[in-house]
């Protein structure tokens, strides 16, 4: 089972805005959901998925464990109440979202936990999000490489985030890249809206082509239906290796998400 290439991020969008969201983005062809609970909104993306004429089988759906429900007595409970918001009885991919603050609980401990999830068939597949390559080098010591799904993490034309990248491709783990429009600024770089001007496609959308050829999958985010419409048909754009290796002259290591309890960056 692979991960759909693009899907539909949902973080920081609440309330009608990412019930709007997810049921423009199901209207479009979207069929990737990207929520978490930190979000706070996997009610009502549930919600709008079972409003929808979308069979949930058509559908992949991802959400995220809270740093707060990493321990093995935490993890299952709170994945189950993810489910019952989702009106689930099983999501495509859970991921940890990030490593336990401080490394508090043994990644040993909460992989075991996520793994037994799986067993457990309330998780079709399992990976991990913000995690450096000590936290995967632990991941896969505790579970194997072959069980990590994914690794989701911050990957926009200004951070490649290249030794983390390189590791995952070593070890056969994917890449998720979230942030692929680095909150925007994509859009506002004079390289880029000058290659895509030349292609005839938005800066938004060279982006999202320039990460898709590399093999990530990536989750905008969006509440315009137009972006939305646009950013999914960034799937057919096919970009030659000089505009590739223009965008990857931009990394300047420019991280978005770096919350304090983040890990050490690599």
């Amino acid at each position: 089972m692979h991960i759909p290439a693009i899907g539909l991020g949902t973080f920081r969008l609440q309330d009608r805005q990412v019930i709007d969201s997810v049921r423009t983005g199901l209207e479009l062809g979207y069929r990737h959901i990207d929520t978490a609970q930190i979000y706070g909104n996997e009610a009502e993306v549930g919600q709008t998925i079972a409003d929808s004429e979308v069979a949930r089988r058509d559908l992949f759906v991802t959400t995220k464990i809270w740093t707060e429900n990493l321990t093995a007595g935490k993890l299952i409970p709170s994945l189950k109440d993810s489910l019952r918001k989702l009106r689930m009885e099983q999501v495509d991919l859970t991921l940890i979202h990030w490593p336990s603050p401080k490394d508090a609980v043994p990644l040993t401990e909460t992989m075991a936990a996520l793994l037994e999830a799986k067993t457990q068939g309330l998780t079709r597949l399992i990976g991990v999000s913000n995690f450096t390559i000590a936290h995967m080098t632990q991941a896969i010591a505790a579970i194997g490489a072959a069980n990590i799904a994914t690794n989701q993490i911050e990957i926009h034309p200004f951070l490649q985030n290249h030794k983390v990248a390189a590791f995952a491709r070593q070890h056969g783990i994917h890449l998720t890249a979230y942030m692929p429009l680095a909150y925007g600024k994509v859009m506002q770089d004079p390289v880029l809206r000058q290659i895509a001007e030349r292609h005839g496609i938005t800066a938004a959308q060279l982006s999202l082509a320039w990460l898709l050829q590399q093999g990530f999958a990536v989750i905008p985010s969006s509440t315009q239906r137009a972006n939305l419409a646009s950013n999914l048909a960034a799937q057919n754009i096919h970009l030659p290796e000089t505009d590739m290796a223009a965008i990857h002259s931009l990394d300047r290591n420019e991280r978005i998400a770096s919350p304090d309890f983040a890990p050490v960056w690599d």
